[in-house]
């Protein structure tokens, strides 16, 4: 664990310093995702000045949703989004011989070898968002909950991740992956918005699908549904379960993929 540690350690700082050797470029990108930011709360504004409650949710409540998807997204963005993408060029090109080569995990190497810094903000905005909620709220978040909410936030990016990895073993066989990358789009799209909003009759196949057999919709809500409304014990403990499980599944299924690997000399 110490090494890993270490690794990813030396791979954040080689990051940066890669990023600031194009600052202007580093700061666009850091600008481009607070224009994003700000079209996401005009969204948000919008809707909540037509009504003061959407599915079960008020304005302050679901803006502590919105941070905790914002904290989500920009996580798995700086950590995990860059390296996956670049995953089906290795494979085209050949270059993920030296990946494999390397005395360390694969999987850990491949998924977390560059860290992408200008998304890193996002998690700490996300935060605020969430902070700035609370105190809108009217009640501070008990004590007891924090680290059982950094938990269930922590096993919603395992699921993200766990959904990335599974798309990404796919680029073993499919090797051009831009259409696989266009099904991780619509997991977020799912993630951005309350699972209440599915509850309507025609969106049932929506919420059975996406609910419980490719749990998408939980990443989010379970963890903020568990911070400021009602404690769902069922949902919270699928979603450990879940989250472990769908790690593990990701997890062989990308070890599986690498045995079709054909490398560049073969």
């Amino acid at each position: 664990m110490l090494r890993h540690l270490r690794l990813m350690f030396c791979f954040a700082k080689f990051s940066l310093l890669g990023e600031l050797a194009f600052r202007s470029n580093f700061l666009l990108k850091i600008l481009v995702e607070l224009i994003w930011l700000g079209i996401l709360l005009t969204f948000f504004k919008t809707i909540f000045g037509k009504s003061s409650n959407v599915a079960g949710w008020n304005e302050h409540e679901f803006l502590f949703f919105v941070g905790a998807y914002y904290a989500l997204e920009g996580f798995v963005e700086t950590f995990f989004l860059e390296n996956c993408v670049e995953f089906s060029e290795l494979v085209r090109s050949g270059n993920l011989d030296f990946c494999l080569l390397k005395p360390i995990d694969p999987q850990f190497f491949i998924t977390l070898r560059r860290v992408d810094w200008s998304t890193a903000p996002k998690i700490l905005l996300g935060f605020i968002m969430i902070s700035f909620a609370m105190y809108e709220i009217g009640k501070p978040l008990e004590l007891w909950k924090v680290p059982l909410f950094l938990i269930l936030f922590l096993c919603g990016c395992s699921l993200a991740y766990s959904f990335l990895l599974l798309l990404t073993s796919l680029s073993v066989w499919m090797i051009r992956n831009q259409s696989l990358m266009e099904v991780w789009w619509l997991f977020t799209n799912l993630m951005r918005y309350p699972r209440q909003i599915y509850d309507s009759e025609w969106a049932l196949p929506i919420r059975m699908v996406f609910g419980f057999i490719i749990p998408a919709l939980l990443a989010v809500s379970i963890p903020v549904e568990f911070a400021v409304k009602e404690i769902n014990i069922e949902f919270t403990l699928f979603l450990f379960v879940i989250a472990i499980v769908y790690f593990q599944l990701s997890r062989m299924f990308f070890n599986y993929s690498l045995k079709y690997y054909r490398s560049a000399s073969s």
